[in-house]
């Protein structure tokens, strides 16, 4: 029933310049609004003579959703989708005249709308349909302004049979006409100073008051992620000796492995009772039991190693090893659910400085660059809090770069596969081959949401190139474009910076640290990039910065170009054998 007109109107206030003499302050706010003078600024007002009751079952209203999207697709959609441009410049006070889409007018939606923007998800499907959808409300939903004090409430409901969403609004109390609706922009957040943040895009404020220092979180946080992964620690057991001869019988679900696992002292069951070796796929969750009842049952993970595994965490535990910022090796890192207002006074501080304010904003738990989303708007990262669990790292606007013949200087990420056989004592092995993945276009520090300029993950995306150099090639092409950084001297930083990392995460006894138990072992793949930084004595230097911790990786290529990956890694966990393997121990 289209009966919202019947209720409500839109209304367009002029904000009156009264001369005043001597009033600078007020000319100053002015010219600090994007475009000064002419932004109109609207607001929905009850205009039914009868009023609302809060009470009437009829009083809620359907708001339509003008513009439905994903981050990535944003600017092609304005482009290219007819009359999208033209109705978001109308619906956000932006000037646009011409016919045709300009760069100027796209660039402008693309920093308004983080003033519009609405979130939902969707709870199933494959990783890439859950990715957070963003939307903007028609005309009519897009002109109801905030107030802590709202007369109104609105929320997302996805119809399923038209498959199709609107914004549901009904009114909080009982109003009159003339009334204003309103409703809450930071709806749920209590605390005040949280507030403040999340209401920044719209009410500007300096939060410069508050430290941008982010201490270890608290013990009680540890015990949290403990309790919400469902994780039983073991109890403790002796470690297993075994028969020098002994074959191994190993229960797995991993393809790879059941294809390269070839070393005879090594065979599969599959029967899971009668396993020495249990070399799963998914996360293993109770290891009380498993510990109680078998004691002498390898696995391939340790308990708590999300610790290095989810991104939060992983810039939690690394401050251990650094100052304020925490360690040279990780990029500093904001947890926006928990550390939003030191985010925000970090960036200020920045932006006073005119220091680069180039920042990444990474989901916790999706891989393959999911929903990440690089920016130097803070708009656009304290409302990106709102679609799902984030954390945002400084983006590496001086990378060391590689040059491609045929498309120039592009970034480029390293991975290493490095090899856990035990927490205490700390024994840490490295696979000699490393993986290298590059960019696609040349590397400059725009167009933020080009993805082949700034990702290096293309086996994921359909119909692009991926650029493969196996590491013996890229060796000697990397020292003759820096014949003054010997790749040893280079790798040796890289593997210090892993050693500190797997020293602060066993620093410290479960759940606070990884967990010693005996029977675990595991692989993990560190991906990381190298930046130009400068050392205590005023020399450039490549400094590594891993960027994160994968469990149970691809091992597809590393399977394909040495086929005796698996063996080696088996010799090394299961066997204690590193002779004829191609591992370096580095702790």
């Amino acid at each position: 029933v289209f009966d919202a007109g019947d209720y409500f109107g839109i209304m367009q206030v002029e904000e009156v310049d009264e001369e005043e003499e001597g009033d600078e302050e007020m000319e100053e706010e002015l010219k600090k609004k994007p475009n000064p003078g002419n932004e109109p600024c609207f607001k929905v007002i009850v205009t039914n003579e009868n009023g609302l009751q809060a009470s009437n079952p009829n009083s809620i209203f359907l708001i339509d959703h003008a513009w439905t999207y994903r981050v990535e697709h944003a600017r092609q959609q304005l482009l290219h989708v007819p009359g999208l441009l033209h109705r978001m410049t109308n619906l956000m006070g932006i000037d646009f005249h011409g016919e045709i889409p300009d760069e100027g007018s796209i660039e402008q939606v693309l920093q308004e709308m983080w003033k519009y923007n609405q979130t939902y998800q969707l709870s199933q499907g494959t990783a890439e349909e859950k990715v957070p959808v963003w939307y903007i409300m028609d005309e009519f939903g897009s002109r109801i302004q905030h107030s802590d004090q709202p007369s109104f409430a609105t929320a997302p409901l996805f119809y399923m049979p038209q498959q199709i969403a609107y914004t549901v609004l009904w009114p909080l109390r009982d109003l009159e006409t003339g009334d204003e609706v309103t409703r809450d922009y930071a709806y749920g957040e209590t605390d005040r100073l949280i507030r403040k943040c999340v209401l920044l895009p719209w009410v500007p404020s300096e939060v410069l008051d508050v430290n941008c220092f982010t201490p270890e979180p608290s013990d009680e946080h540890y015990q949290a992620i403990l309790a919400e992964n469902k994780e039983k620690l073991p109890v403790a057991i002796n470690p297993p000796v075994y028969d020098k001869d002994k074959t191994f019988k190993v229960f797995t679900d991993i393809q790879q492995v059941l294809n390269n696992l070839t070393h005879p002292r090594f065979v599969f069951t599959d029967n899971e009772g009668e396993a020495d070796i249990l070399y799963n796929f998914s996360h293993f969750k109770d290891y009380r039991k498993l510990s109680e009842e078998r004691p002498g049952v390898m696995l391939n993970q340790f308990p708590c190693e999300n610790l290095l595994t989810v991104k939060d965490c992983l810039a939690s535990i690394s401050r251990r090893a650094g100052g304020p910022d925490g360690p040279r090796w990780l990029p500093r890192t904001f947890n926006l659910q928990t550390e939003l207002p030191q985010f925000i006074s970090y960036f200020q501080q920045r932006d006073r400085r005119g220091e680069d304010n180039h920042w990444i904003c990474k989901p916790w738990n999706l891989a393959r660059s999911l929903d990440t989303h690089i920016t130097n708007s803070l708009n656009n990262i304290i409302r990106h809090r709102e679609s799902s669990p984030k954390v945002v790292c400084k983006y590496i606007e001086n990378p060391v770069l590689f040059h491609r013949e045929d498309v120039g200087m592009v970034k480029f990420d390293i991975r290493y596969v490095v090899l856990l056989r035990s927490i205490k004592p700390l024994k840490l092995y490295i696979y000699d081959v490393f993986w290298l993945r590059f960019s696609n276009r040349a590397f400059s520090l725009d167009d933020l949401d080009d993805y082949e300029k700034h990702f290096t993950v293309m086996n994921y995306a359909p119909g692009v190139t991926l650029k493969q150099v196996h590491c013996e090639e890229f060796i000697p092409l990397f020292e003759k474009q820096y014949p003054e950084y010997p790749w040893t001297t280079v790798q040796a930083n890289i593997f210090k910076a892993f050693a500190e990392l797997f020293q602060v995460a066993s620093a410290k006894p479960a759940p606070l640290g990884i967990c010693d138990y005996p029977s675990s072992r595991a692989i993990y793949a560190i991906d990381l990039m190298l930046k130009w930084d400068t050392s205590r004595d005023g020399k450039r230097i490549m400094q590594p910065q891993i960027l994160e911790v994968n469990f149970n990786p691809d091992c597809d290529r590393a399977c394909k170009y040495h086929p005796t990956f698996f063996n080696d890694v088996f010799s090394t966990l299961f066997l204690d054998e590193t002779d004829g393997c191609h591992v370096t121990s580095i702790v």
